[in-house]
């Protein structure tokens, strides 16, 4: 069976180079709407399947995999930032306080009609952040694409002062948790 990640992120494509998996990307174009108050696990839950359902629709014998991830501050859904001035908001906004990353995932095959939703959350505590600092890391320009405006895994790593659960979802796809729903519902083990 072959595997698709429905997803044109260069970092969800890495995290499963990294654990040697044979697939190919084939991004989805749903549009993302967040719908009014859509709890978040819900909403990343949502768009994960819809990114993978739009995908296997026209590849039915391929396994498809998807993801969706938001960063939540105090039950606030922070996006991708529209400009810089929005990335510096959000930033300001994380500095010295606990948010959550919560990371979507769906796994459908269709021609075997099987479909697998789940969800993981991380919480990340950044540490106490200068307004030069915050200025600092916006002109990165790293943070443009990123949910919260932020990337743990370049720049942005150097404004965290301490994460809880898993790294992976956090920088956009829980490894872990995939293996694992991958190994239980669809007999693919990824250490073989």
């Amino acid at each position: 069976m072959n595997i698709i990640l429905a997803s044109a992120s260069p970092r969800r494509k890495e995290i499963l180079e990294n654990v040697n998996l044979k697939f190919t990307v084939i991004a989805s174009d749903i549009e993302e709407v967040i719908l009014e108050n859509e709890p978040p696990k819900d909403l990343v839950m949502r768009l994960a399947f819809e990114k993978c359902m739009d995908v296997a629709i026209k590849n039915k014998d391929d396994l498809v995999i998807g993801a969706d991830t938001i960063v939540v501050l105090q039950n606030k859904i922070l996006g991708k930032p529209k400009n810089q001035e929005d990335a510096y908001n959000m930033i300001k906004s994380l500095s010295n306080k606990k948010h959550q990353v919560i990371t979507g995932i769906s796994l459908i095959n269709l021609s075997s009609d099987k479909k697998v939703i789940d969800y993981v959350v991380s919480e990340v505590t950044f540490k106490d952040l200068s307004d030069e600092l915050i200025r600092d890391y916006i002109s990165t320009n790293e943070s443009l694409d990123k949910a919260g405006a932020y990337g743990i895994q370049g720049y942005g790593s150097l404004l965290v002062e301490s994460i809880n659960g898993d790294y992976f979802n956090i920088v956009g796809l829980p490894i872990s948790k995939i293996s694992n729903l991958l190994k239980e519902h669809f007999d693919v083990n990824l250490f073989k």
